[in-house]
């Protein structure tokens, strides 16, 4: 069974930073592409960030390109995203999600990912 748990969500001040980390099992870890997505109310969940399965790729929304990481440690079956310079608009439910390697690493929809976390809340306060 497939497992993706997100942890270290929380509320932050506009220009903080947090670190949100997803633990995986279940899989081979180090067979997926890796994925960070965020959802507001009512709205699509969003692309934000892509890793290749080597960790040596990586993608990003432009609305958090320069500002967010994207990192994953397959020894730990673990990915991060380190996330500086916080703005209120960062504020959503953030899932990790896993997809197998096929098809463009650049695709950014969500239903592309077969498998996904139960998402950690990030509240940013201006």
């Amino acid at each position: 069974q497939v497992q993706l748990v997100e942890s270290g969500g929380g509320l932050v001040q506009a220009g903080g930073s947090l670190r949100l980390s997803c633990a995986a099992s279940g899989l081979t870890f180090s067979s997926y592409r890796m994925g960070w997505f965020r959802q507001t109310p009512g709205k699509e969940r969003e692309f934000v960030a892509t890793i290749s399965r080597s960790g040596a790729n990586t993608y990003y929304a432009n609305s958090v390109n320069g500002r967010f990481t994207i990192s994953r440690d397959n020894a730990k079956n673990t990915v991060y995203v380190q996330m500086n310079s916080l703005k209120p608009e960062d504020t959503a439910v953030y899932y990790c999600a896993a997809r197998p390697r096929r098809g463009s690493f650049l695709e950014t929809s969500a239903g592309v990912y077969d498998y996904w976390g139960q998402g950690t809340q990030v509240t940013v306060s201006s």
